[in-house]
């Protein structure tokens, strides 16, 4: 006579559910999801990319424009995940790997140009004037951004959608970034380290790299996609 013993499994709801555990239906209503925070970030890169980018050319910043030329980019990745998510290309694989390059892409444009010219500023000594309200801005994207970017990679581990993911990274980035660019701004304002705003524009061009690298390979890719078609293809899943 042999016994049986029953075990319950209790399920995290956060957690990322099992590939297949995801119907088409459920997927539909989590694309759904996934573009309603992607108009919530254009809307929220928009204000920002703006007003930092107006801030810093009057108070001679580069790293406030390019936190602001970020921000526009970040703008278009919420554009392409948009796209993506519209439509027949909800379903559709080929638009999910097309939306991962393009969202790969954004990183390496905003790059060189960051780059170039906080070099120029640190061999030029140019001193940036004081940014009250580049520093509110940031305040504002370290409070708002993570909370975006968590929420997106959190559907992106259900969904199997390295694009989102690759977006999710991007407004958690953002919120880095703008960490980055109060120091800077706060250095400048207290103690007059001018040299810390084209420091931190240099921090802004590496990790623009780095996280394009990442978005290009595909990260994120391992979590596969509950729908039938999708399998995970990319090198880091073998």
């Amino acid at each position: 006579m042999s016994n049986v013993v029953a075990v319950s499994v209790v399920h995290d709801p956060l957690a990322p559910l099992p590939v297949g555990a995801v119907s088409p239906e459920r997927y539909r209503e989590l694309a759904r999801r996934v573009k309603l925070l992607s108009w919530l970030s254009l809307a929220a890169m928009s204000v920002e990319g703006a007003v930092a980018i107006a801030a810093g050319i009057i108070a001679g910043s580069i790293a406030l424009v390019g936190f602001g030329l970020d921000s526009a980019i970040e703008g278009f990745a919420s554009v392409i995940i948009i796209w993506r998510f519209t439509g027949s290309r909800v379903m559709s694989e080929a638009a999910e790997h097309r939306a991962q390059k393009l969202v790969a892409v954004q990183f390496f444009i905003l790059a060189p140009y960051v780059a170039v010219e906080s070099v120029r500023a640190l061999s030029g000594g140019e001193h940036p004037e004081v940014s009250v309200l580049g520093m509110a801005l940031a305040v504002f994207s370290l409070i708002t951004m993570p909370l975006l970017g968590i929420a997106k990679q959190r559907i992106a581990e259900q969904i199997g959608s390295a694009a989102t993911k690759g977006e999710g990274r991007q407004n958690v980035l953002c919120a880095y970034l703008a960490g980055a660019l109060l120091v800077g701004l706060g250095g400048n304002a207290l103690v007059g380290a001018w040299w810390l705003d084209p420091v931190v524009g240099l921090l802004i061009a590496a990790v623009a790299v780095k996280e394009g690298l990442e978005a290009w390979r595909g990260e994120g890719c391992c979590v596969g996609s509950p729908l039938d078609g999708f399998g995970c293809r990319d090198d880091c899943c073998r």
